[in-house]
């Protein structure tokens, strides 16, 4: 798995949101960009990590930050997820694992003695014309607007 580095250019993607609306990399052009990868929606820490995004959104707007959440759910799961806990910004379904695949956080995970593959929690920030500024490989999902601020 070549997960991006910070100096990396993203490719260009389109996938669907919760609203079965197709968003592209290319729509955030000339602005800053958070995208934050969880494993699953409605999940304890997916739920902490995205609210704590969605009471900072306001503080993050004023940086000049856009945010999207990715995972590999559907667009009735993303749709139910944002919805419950009125996010106000868009949640991708990856459910083909495009998105995924590019930034690379699919791969081999082990959680209480086990393997599986699965979406590992990362957070990517781009610049303006779609370069990795930072990469957030230990998200704090408490306090993850702090990380993305700092």
């Amino acid at each position: 798995m070549d997960t991006l580095k910070v100096g990396d250019k993203v490719s260009d993607f389109s996938v669907k949101d919760q609203d079965g609306n197709t968003i592209a990399l290319s729509d955030y052009k000339g602005k800053k960009l958070v995208v934050f990868f969880y494993p699953k929606a409605n999940t304890p820490g997916c739920t902490v990590e995205a609210c704590n995004l969605r009471d900072n959104y306001k503080e993050l707007q004023n940086a000049g930050y856009e945010l999207v959440g990715v995972s590999a759910d559907t667009e009735k799961k993303q749709f139910n997820f944002k919805k419950k806990f009125d996010f106000p910004f868009p949640l991708l379904a990856d459910v083909d694992h495009t998105v995924l695949n590019i930034f690379g956080v699919w791969g081999l995970k082990k959680f209480m003695g086990r393997e599986f593959d699965g979406i590992h929690r990362k957070t990517f920030v781009l610049d303006e014309e779609g370069v990795i500024t930072k990469v957030i490989d230990k998200v704090k999902t408490s306090n993850h607007a702090q990380q993305i601020l700092e």
